[in-house]
């Protein structure tokens, strides 16, 4: 029973990454390129798995890529500060956890990534509105039916799987493949 499990979990991760079209995420690899040229920032956020994935990716985007290019990106979690995140939430409301921090930090030309299973978290869609009135571009890397997020974000990166750990697995393989793309021929 446990080997019908784990091949059928690979079969489908599989058929997902397989059948893809992958040039969303080359719009992001190029944008992201570009603010790290014009030192723009890039924000990340997410809830419960896609939190983590969204500190994981930050972390990858700074120090690998300070170590062999000399620079990092000028990047934040959002989701990274947990003082900050149980103050907003309790004083503001969660649903305001990410949108406050935006609405301090970001700024025209930076870039928010939100990480999303269903694409419909209240904080998550009042960033991305934060976002676009700043004047930020968005992309959201999302899966299931893409919730609100999908039609709401510059990039849509939408991955058609009702999986939450699919869902949560193909984040974390785009941020890689996307600093291995920024990275160019030298990787860690």
């Amino acid at each position: 029973m446990a080997d019908d499990i784990f091949e059928d979990y690979q079969k489908r991760l599989c058929n997902c990454l397989s059948s893809f079209d992958w040039s969303p995420v080359y719009k992001l690899a190029e944008d992201i390129r570009s603010a790290w040229e014009k030192e723009r920032h890039i924000f990340l956020c997410g809830n419960g798995g896609s939190a983590a994935n969204a500190i994981h990716i930050a972390n990858d985007f700074l120090y690998p890529m300070a170590k062999i290019k000399g620079k990092g990106i000028k990047v934040t979690a959002l989701t990274a500060n947990q003082a900050v995140l149980t103050c907003l939430g309790n004083d503001i409301g969660y649903e305001n956890i990410f949108s406050y921090q935006l609405e301090t930090l970001g700024r025209e030309g930076d870039i928010l990534i939100v990480l999303s299973g269903s694409g419909n978290s209240s904080n998550i869609l009042n960033a991305i509105d934060t976002a676009k009135r700043k004047r930020m571009n968005t992309c959201g890397i999302l899966g299931f039916n893409g919730g609100k997020c999908l039609k709401l974000v510059d990039v849509p990166i939408h991955f058609a799987v009702n999986d939450m750990q699919i869902s949560e697995d193909l984040q974390l393989i785009t941020g890689h493949m996307l600093m291995q793309w920024l990275m160019g021929p030298t990787r860690a």
